[in-house]
């Protein structure tokens, strides 16, 4: 009895393990969602930057010697032929004054040579000497002639050098460095300070790689770039992308762009004052917007998911994404207007599951019917 009873136990128990359950049905997900609509996309680029003077120079003495006096400092404005600095004159004065002896001593051998040859010349005429002895008189006199032009030439060039002792500028503008103080010994050429010329202004800023096409492209239609500069004023100028840089930045990898704002008065744009560049874009139409929660990435594809009105089950679409406008992407292709799209709680979804429309409920009834308010997941 007992092992009838153990064999009708176990057989239960095999047959229970040998069942199959069927899987749970997958739950109706609540789904925002937002109707595929035409529309139209441009946007703006934004650019950090900094105005700078079209002309900025690097002066320096064109001679070496010690700095005995620097009249200027950063910021202070200066006009052309005004004395910046001053170098040490004494070695460079007696340069001139030996070179100015030696044209004195090559004039008075010159007079000598030249008195000379015209009494071999006379005696040569009475026939005193022969020729060959006055073609050596006149070769000595081409000499003293020579070297008579050498030691004025010499002269001229220290006296140059003399001059050199005093840095002057070249153009009226603003200090924007310094570069040496009284004291320091400089070679000749060494920067001393730097000027940034009066006239026109640029806007100087750095675009990615990805973005230098754009702005070439940009920079060929008139008006599509803008200058906003940091301030009380806030105020917007016209520029014109005068020179892109051909190679990138070793460190920051970028390009750098300089932006020309013409003949702007100095009192409204100011050297060093930070601005902001504005890269209009082109407006394009036939192209649809969607929050950036509706995307999501599958091998490699950009995706969302469309609804299907009928049996209320969402499919995959793979749609073509050219940018973004804020907090919506712009999409180009992949889908039609009057498609249903979940625009949230993609993540949560398989293909063909069942959906409905989430109903906010503190929506008016009406309202909430009528929009099929469109998609989070719950």
């Amino acid at each position: 009895m007992r092992f009838t009873l153990l064999i009708s136990l176990l057989s239960a128990a095999v047959l229970t393990a040998c069942s199959k359950t069927d899987p749970p049905a997958a739950p109706v997900r609540a789904v925002r969602t937002l109707t595929v609509s035409a529309d139209s996309a441009g946007g703006t680029y934004e650019y950090a930057a900094e105005v700078r003077a079209r002309t900025e120079s690097r002066l320096g003495f064109r001679v070496g010697g010690k700095v005995v006096r620097r009249n200027v400092n950063v910021g202070d404005t200066v006009k052309a032929g005004q004395v910046l600095a001053q170098l040490d004159p004494q070695d460079l004065k007696l340069g001139q004054d030996a070179a100015r002896a030696a044209m004195v001593a090559a004039q008075a051998n010159f007079d000598q040579v030249a008195a000379d040859f015209k009494r071999f010349k006379e005696l040569r005429d009475q026939g005193f000497i022969s020729s060959a002895e006055l073609e050596r008189r006149e070769t000595a006199l081409k000499s003293a002639q020579a070297q008579l032009d050498q030691s004025r030439a010499q002269s001229s060039v220290q006296g140059n050098q003399a001059g050199y002792a005093t840095l002057v500028a070249d153009a009226s503008g603003v200090i924007t460095a310094v570069d040496a103080e009284p004291g320091m010994v400089v070679a000749a050429g060494a920067p001393v300070v730097r000027l940034a010329h009066d006239g026109p202004r640029d806007v100087v800023f750095n675009v990615p790689e990805d973005k230098v096409s754009l702005i070439k492209a940009l920079a060929a239609q008139p008006g599509r770039i803008s200058a906003r500069l940091w301030g009380a004023s806030q105020e917007t100028l016209p520029a014109r992308i005068r020179e892109i840089a051909a190679a990138a930045d070793p460190v920051t990898r970028t390009f750098l762009v300089k932006a020309d704002l013409g003949q702007t008065p100095a009192n409204l744009v100011r050297l060093g004052q930070t601005a902001t560049i504005v890269a209009d874009m082109p407006k394009v139409a036939g192209v649809n917007k969607l929050p950036l929660s509706a995307l999501r990435e599958e091998q490699g594809r950009t995706v969302v998911w469309v609804v299907d009105k009928a049996t209320m089950t969402v499919a995959s679409q793979t749609v073509q994404v050219a940018g973004a406008e804020g907090n919506e992407a712009v999409v180009t292709s992949g889908l039609k207007p009057g498609q249903l799209v979940v625009t949230a709680g993609v993540h949560v979804l398989n293909p063909g599951q069942q959906v409905k429309l989430y109903v906010d409920p503190a929506a008016p009834p009406v309202a909430a019917a009528t929009t099929g308010t469109p998609v989070t997941v719950k």
